[in-house]
């Protein structure tokens, strides 16, 4: 997932106010928060650094995720968010919480490397600082959108003791009572046979029981890769091998955690993309082999309610 930088101005208070909804403290909203939500999930990505949607705008999804934090300072629409004023950020968690919807930041992104990088980060005090920033902005959790790739390329195993290590960290400071925590890799890192350090299933093996789900990217892995239902749920092709769905099923990790995540439109990704009919259809057949998770879409709004209800409609029908 790539973090976009621009300009914001908002009169998102304003927007929000229409609702009736009268804001709380942020500290009264946290039972409203507890635990994670029961699947299926539908997660929006918000990178666009735009005014923050209205409950009505994400009509169809439970999870709004802004994209991105980081140790060095938020970015794009986290950064969006760090900015508003409490009432309104307040306003605007009230308002999504009683349209049933929850809302975290997710970390790091593309072409952010915590384990590879120079200096490497060290993973608790990472984690501390995480988690600290989201019980200061309000949020009902968090994602791990880990992409160091030079790290896990590596076969090593240091890119699986980081995640470890800065998973059970987070887990201390966010505990599953109040706040969830999701993790969104690369489809391929849950191949055994590629990745002979362990990949994700070390990570689920290790601290899965920590994470809630995992928003899987099923794309930016080659032209054709995950672009069929019988590719995306079934028989990954031998260049991305051992990575469809029911092969990470087969391979110890729960389908009931495994989201599978898609690119909004064509141009949200360089490849992997399927027309929100196509994908619909690919969920009704996963479905139908006792599978529930959801979705996940990068990115909103380019994937708006509309989106969503297309891809629900057949699996998931609102």
């Amino acid at each position: 997932m790539v973090a976009l930088t621009s300009v914001f101005t908002t009169l998102f208070a304003a927007a929000l106010s229409i609702t009736g909804v009268v804001a709380a403290p942020v500290n009264q909203t946290l039972s409203a928060r507890s635990a994670a939500p029961a699947a299926p999930h539908f997660v929006a990505y918000d990178d666009k650094w735009i005014t923050p949607p209205s409950a009505a705008d994400l009509q169809g999804y439970n999870v709004y995720a802004m994209t991105f934090w980081r140790p060095n300072g938020a970015v794009d629409q986290a950064e969006n968010w760090a900015g508003l004023d409490v009432a309104t950020r307040t306003l605007a968690l009230t308002t999504y919480r009683a349209a049933g919807i929850k809302t975290v930041v997710s970390a790091f992104g593309a072409q952010f490397y915590p384990t590879s990088g120079s200096p490497a980060l060290d993973p608790t005090q990472t984690a501390d600082e995480l988690a600290a920033w989201v019980i200061q902005y309000g949020l009902d959790g968090v994602d791990i959108d880990y992409e160091d790739l030079p790290a896990m390329d590596k076969k090593d195993g240091s890119a699986e003791q980081w995640l470890i290590t800065f998973t059970t960290e987070l887990r201390n400071k966010l505990p599953a009572s109040d706040y969830f925590i999701t993790h969104a890799p690369l489809a391929p890192w849950f191949a055994p046979s590629v990745y002979t350090s362990g990949g994700y299933i070390k990570v689920n093996q290790q601290v899965g029981s920590l994470i809630d789900w995992y928003n899987v990217q099923y794309y930016n892995d080659g032209s054709s890769e995950y672009t069929t239902c019988d590719g995306l749920i079934n028989t990954s092709s031998s260049n991305n091998p051992d990575s469809a769905l029911f092969q990470i099923v087969a391979a110890g990790v729960s389908a009931d955690k495994l989201v599978i995540g898609k690119p909004g439109t064509s141009v949200d990704a360089t490849n992997g993309y399927m027309s929100a009919s196509d994908l619909a259809s690919c969920l009704q057949q996963a479905t139908a082999k006792n599978w529930n998770a959801g979705v996940s879409v990068w990115q909103y709004p380019d994937a708006d309610a509309s989106w969503i209800k297309t891809v629900r409609s057949l699996a998931f029908p609102e």
